[in-house]
């Protein structure tokens, strides 16, 4: 028998390594024969790193960038030496999780970390760099990366902008003379799970940015600010892209890696799943397990058990899901391949004690599986 374990992260609570371990772990007390094939996901955000690497081997590189609010960071980037491809997660340098909770802001914070771990790219030699931009701390457009990259932005009276989105509602002028002649010989794809627009009542201020520390008010001046931005980026580039799906991913950054990178957006589970290998894994399995921290309708919106159960269908593979908790509306994902979901927790206990007791609920889960299954088999 041939199993395919992919799961994504619990968020807070284990790696998608960690999580494939324990499946596998649990799988093995009643099929201690079958073949046991690992893929760990992610879908962009947190964890696509580390996922990679767990899948696919290569080199984790560390740089010392500028955080989100202009401290210093130490962020990891993924390197496939063969292919020379540099998988960069951008919530490493500009994440919500570098933020103490009262210190998030979204009107200053900066993408300029970003911009400097692409510089870092550059350097090693990329000819692929894969931005995956979940979780970020920003809202300003992409802005702080690409000023790191050598764009420069002047108010009025000629001085440089601040970094954040806010202080784009004083752009006057864009100067790309300086620009990193680099990134023109570079493929850039943005590994996303979101497909919302820059500005408006989708785009990124809106829908992102209280989660960022955004007041109501704020909201507005960051959209008009970001609107702005998008004005004058039009204006240089003869091209306007900030109504194009995914512009509005990471506070922005999904608008100026469109806009002046020429990156292609997809989603970070089709993204990883390729880095992976996810289809050769998949081809002649008997089942599929997956699993996300929560299940639920918004897994429709491209998270990995959503593209895991895309795959898995086209292959007429079983696929079931383990997940922390399952939220409102996952049963929608049973017209999407998904076959059967499992809640985590064996009783009532707080989310602190599910985390921390997260290997041995998955083992337990996948062993109650496996048996049902065991029977199910017998059965027909």
């Amino acid at each position: 028998m041939k199993i395919v374990i992919a799961p994504d992260s619990f968020k807070d609570s284990i790696s998608a390594q960690g999580a494939a371990d324990a499946i596998g772990l649990g799988l093995r007390e009643v099929w201690p024969e079958a073949q046991l094939i690992k893929c760990p996901m992610a879908d962009g955000g947190e964890g696509t790193v580390a996922a990679v690497l767990a899948a696919c081997g290569g080199e984790l590189h560390n740089a010392e960038v500028r955080g989100p609010l202009g401290d210093t960071a130490y962020a990891k980037m993924a390197w496939l030496p063969d292919s020379r491809t540099a998988i960069i997660e951008m919530a490493e340098a500009s994440g919500l999780q570098l933020v103490p909770v009262d210190q998030r802001d979204a009107c200053n914070s900066s993408t300029f970390g970003t911009g400097q771990l692409i510089r870092f790219a550059l350097d090693e030699g990329a000819q692929r760099i894969i931005l995956a931009i979940g979780g970020s701390a920003t809202n300003d457009g992409g802005a702080g990366a690409m000023q790191a990259l050598g764009m420069q932005l002047f108010d009025a009276q000629g001085q440089p902008l601040a970094p954040g989105g806010l202080a784009l509602a004083q752009l006057f002028r864009i100067d790309l003379s300086e620009l990193d002649p680099r990134l023109a010989e570079v493929r850039f794809d943005i590994a996303a799970d979101v497909d919302n627009p820059l500005c408006g009542p989708h785009g990124a201020s809106a829908v992102f940015g209280p989660q960022k520390g955004a007041t109501p008010e704020q909201v507005q001046l960051l959209d008009h600010a970001l609107g702005h931005f998008a004005d004058h980026c039009a204006k240089v580039l003869n091209k306007d892209v900030r109504d194009e799906p995914g512009s509005g991913a990471a506070g922005g950054l999904g608008f100026a890696a469109k806009a002046f990178l020429g990156a292609q957006f997809l989603p970070g589970v089709e993204v990883v799943a390729e880095l992976v290998g996810l289809v050769e894994a998949i081809e002649g399995a008997d089942l599929v397990i997956t699993g996300e921290g929560r299940f639920d309708a918004q897994t429709l919106r491209g998270k990995t058990p959503f593209g895991v159960a895309r795959v898995a269908k086209q292959h007429g593979v079983p696929v079931i899901v383990i997940a922390g908790t399952l939220g409102e509306g996952y049963q929608a994902l049973y017209e999407h391949g998904i076959n059967a979901a499992f809640s985590l927790a064996s009783g009532p206990m707080t989310l602190e004690q599910a985390c921390n007791e997260a290997p041995r609920l998955l083992r337990e889960r996948a062993t109650d599986i496996a048996r049902v299954w065991k029977i199910a088999a017998l059965i027909s």
